[in-house]
């Protein structure tokens, strides 16, 4: 009986080598999910350069959840030592290197927040590895073998790497070991796949090379599309404030996905959900809600998906009291009283800023308590004239003021 793939290939971009024709388990993937006898090493490394992962990042981790299920051993690796180089990937300049604190510290909030998508739990069914095992280690004649393998025409052929030297902005040559040293880590875990972005596939085939000069059976890489953001234009990314993070509360999560575009739900469903595509509510509006309710239930719970569900439709329709637990909370003890507005718009993270603030007053995106503020210089004498009231910008943002 022939398996059922088609979990690995619900949204993968590309896998290569890929060679469907072929018997070869070195060329065709679904040869060797076939007929392999032991659980494969399925490699994804992060970089723990920040501090929160949102929806886009989540995509490699649903398909490394994907292996899990089916048998399948997931490496994690944890950059501590590569996120002190910083990836280049799409980067126009140099990256800020971190400290061997700050990793640590981005490295145990990323962990935390990947709980609810991969299986910690089943014995076997989870490796998690820092690369700094193995990649501290190395001395200089390993260090000189590793760039004797790449030429700086290679390198400069990365994309990043072109676009850089073509503008003149620096290339530093640390920054030259970050590919060889992440293809290494394949080497070092004996990785049978490795999974990445689109934007990822010379760092993947930089670990093919690895391996293969070191004797080992080359992985076979794995590409998944980069997740357009909720603006449906650009990526998404924090930066933009285009993003729906994972530690996010269950309302701003629904508010946010609830409004998802047509031309990006297809894409949504497929990348975030597990429901089967050909069994969607045909009008666009339960599409949309469907999938927001979907989403928010695999990091809240049912329960709170539901309640933010109604908490984001009587807000909307103007019923502050409703839906009273969904709402974030943001306590009103560390702003200086008398205060404007425009102000805590900025200090409760409704707005980037308290000029965002402002804007957004002007342009009749704020309600306090479903009352539109039109006034920009409004102001408060105390924490007890907001207790208790919502404050809400746009029709995706809700905080509860509390004086406390």
């Amino acid at each position: 009986m022939t398996p059922d793939l088609s979990w690995l290939h619900r949204g993968t971009e590309e896998i290569f080598p890929h060679r469907p024709d072929s018997s070869d388990d070195r060329e065709n993937l679904e040869v060797l999910l076939a007929g392999c006898d032991r659980p494969l090493r399925v490699k994804l490394g992060i970089d723990p350069t920040g501090s929160d992962l949102h929806l886009g990042h989540s995509i490699p981790f649903r398909k490394m959840r994907a292996f899990q299920d089916a048998g399948h051993t997931a490496v994690l690796i944890i950059g501590d030592f590569t996120a002190r180089i910083g990836d280049p990937t799409g980067k126009s300049e140099v990256r800020r290197q971190l400290t061997a604190e700050q990793v640590k510290e981005n490295a145990e909030t990323y962990l935390q927040q990947l709980r609810p998508i991969l299986d910690f739990e089943t014995p076997g069914r989870l490796e998690i590895r820092y690369n700094s095992e193995w990649l501290s280690d190395l001395d200089l004649s390993q260090i000189l073998e590793l760039l004797g393998t790449m030429t700086v025409g290679q390198m400069l052929a990365k994309e990043g790497f072109s676009l850089r030297y073509q503008s003149g902005n620096p290339i530093y040559l640390h920054e030259f070991l970050y590919p060889l040293m992440q293809g290494y880590d394949s080497v070092a875990i004996d990785a049978d796949i490795e999974l990445g972005g689109t934007d990822q596939k010379f760092n993947l085939a930089v670990g093919r090379d690895l391996q293969r000069h070191f004797g080992k059976t080359p992985q076979f890489g794995l590409l998944l599309p980069i997740l357009i953001g909720t603006d449906g234009v650009q990526k998404m990314s924090k930066s933009l404030n285009n993003y729906v993070g994972l530690k996010e509360d269950a309302l701003s999560m629904y508010s946010k996905l609830e409004k998802t575009a047509d031309s990006q739900i297809e894409q949504y469903f497929e990348l975030l959900t597990k429901l089967p595509l050909d069994q969607l509510p045909e009008n666009p509006r339960e599409r949309q809600k469907r999938l927001a309710l979907d989403i928010v239930a695999q990091y809240h719970g049912e329960t709170a998906a539901k309640e933010a569900q109604q908490a984001a439709v009587s807000l909307v329709g103007g019923d502050m009291s409703a839906g009273a637990d969904a709402v974030p909370e943001f306590s009103l003890s560390g702003v200086e009283f008398p205060a404007k507005l425009f102000y805590i718009l900025g200090a409760s993270g409704l707005c980037k800023s308290s000029g965002e603030g402002r804007r957004q007053i002007q342009g009749g995106a704020v309600r306090l308590e479903g009352d539109r503020i039109t006034d920009v210089n409004l102001s408060f004498d105390s924490p007890q004239d907001l207790a208790g009231k919502v404050l809400q910008v746009g029709k995706k943002k809700f905080v509860r003021l509390s004086d406390s």
